[in-house]
């Protein structure tokens, strides 16, 4: 997926309307409330490696990079994007993707499978949710 812009006409604008967006003090996740009752806790960890941007996504489905070593990874600014997403700044300085709502709610509502696919993928290619260790 490439970085989402505002909807083209309103045909294509997300159903549902965030009501409530709080990051936890811990800066650890996201709590996103949606007008039509849904909340969601989405963890860092999730949203960055699953960040809509260009750098995480590329331009095509084989070109999506697998971001390792992000279980502790914190999100230091929600930054508003007009009136239909945010860009999230991570301490390890990705900033360049632009949540939209319905990626919001996608997320939360399919939690549960991106974190399993996530991890599936990590394990077949050797790598690891932690951090490097440091010397």
């Amino acid at each position: 997926m490439t970085e989402q812009s505002a909807p083209a006409n309103p045909a294509t604008a997300p159903k549902v309307w965030p009501t409530e967006l709080r990051l936890r003090k811990d800066r650890s996740v996201l709590a996103v409330a949606f007008d039509n009752g849904e909340s969601y806790e989405l963890p860092a960890e999730i949203l960055r490696v699953r960040s809509p941007s260009a750098e995480v996504q590329g331009h095509s489905p084989a070109e999506r990079k697998l971001i390792s070593g992000k279980r502790d990874v914190t999100i230091l600014e929600v930054q508003p994007v007009g009136n239909y997403a945010v860009r999230l700044v991570f301490d390890d300085m990705h900033d360049s993707g632009i949540f939209g709502w319905g990626y919001l709610l996608d997320c939360g509502r399919d939690l549960a499978r991106w974190q399993a696919d996530y991890e599936a993928e990590l394990s077949a290619a050797g790598l690891s949710r932690d951090p490097p260790k440091r010397r």
